[in-house]
């Protein structure tokens, strides 16, 4: 035979399920969109087209919503892990199960009555989340994206490497802003070990992320990508990795001398491309990087 079959997966993706949980008249929301994603025995259904492996996507679809409604919905991470471990333990030809989960979040109406059922749609970040498990290890990689941020000042650009293409002119008082993408590996990794509140280390990963934006005197977008990412592994014991994926998006003083006036640092052009791509990963010493350097496919 001139080829061979290599890595393949198979499942279904973007399952959009909506759980609402009523406490009496306080009701609470989780928006996920979940993908699934199995691997396993699966040379027969490619090679000869024999399903007899197969379980197929609409089941896995199926079990999402099923599983909504009968493990319910804690958090994303702790969702991906059900789904994954029964994936992987009711089906002997499925090996390896990756659960991959956007979050969006909702925030309460508050009204002057006692009925809270009323939701608006957050505009911030998108929670991430994947879960890997292959029946004796876990690999949870949490995330987020869309997370934007400014300093409108304390930031500096100065001091690089000039040619003949050279135009940007250096500066010593600038905005700095970002949308932020971003993913951290945790370092729970069987089941002999209790798992992370994951709600909890989600809220702190953002918290120190968001302070050391804000808290560093910046001299470069690098700088203030590795403050970030050290203040995360520094203060959050569960995380061993995390990787940034930051376009720094410019913002250019406008030339007002033509209408007799001068601009101090106050009116600024917002461009939204072409951009710089700031990304780096930062380790806790000793270990080994495992995010993908894309962040778009993980």
């Amino acid at each position: 035979m001139p080829t061979i079959l290599g890595q393949n997966q198979y499942g279904k993706a973007e399952n959009r399920v909506v759980k609402i949980t009523r406490d009496g008249a306080t009701h609470h929301i989780k928006d996920l969109n979940v993908s699934v994603a199995l691997s396993g025995d699966m040379d027969d259904v490619h090679y000869n087209g024999s399903n007899a492996n197969v379980l197929p996507t609409d089941t896995t679809k199926n079990t999402v919503f099923a599983f909504a409604k009968e493990h319910g919905i804690e958090s994303a991470e702790q969702f991906g892990v059900h789904l994954a471990r029964h994936f992987v333990t009711s089906q002997d030809p499925i090996h390896r199960a990756r659960i991959r989960i956007e979050e969006y979040a909702w925030e309460r109406i508050e009204t002057s009555g006692e009925a809270k059922h009323s939701f608006v749609r957050k505009g911030q970040e998108t929670r991430l989340t994947q879960v890997t498990y292959d029946g004796e290890s876990w690999e949870v990689v949490s995330g987020l994206k869309d997370l934007t941020v400014m300093n409108s000042t304390d930031s500096e650009f100065w001091g690089y490497v000039k040619d003949r293409y050279t135009t940007l002119k250096e500066a010593y008082d600038r905005i700095l802003a970002t949308s932020v993408s971003s993913r951290w590996r945790f370092n729970w990794t069987d089941d002999a070990r209790e798992m992370p509140d994951w709600d909890a280390s989600y809220a702190r990963v953002r918290q120190h992320m968001l302070r050391a934006f804000a808290e560093t005197y910046s001299l470069s977008l690098q700088q203030t990508l590795y403050q970030m990412g050290s203040r995360v592994i520094e203060e959050c014991a569960e995380v061993d990795e995390i990787r940034f994926s930051l376009p720094n998006s410019h913002h250019f003083l406008v030339d007002l001398e033509a209408f007799g006036l001068k601009n101090e640092n106050e009116v600024y052009f917002a461009s939204d491309r072409p951009y710089g791509l700031i990304e780096a990963t930062v380790l806790r010493d000793g270990c080994e990087p495992r995010i993908p350097v894309d962040l778009t496919n993980l």
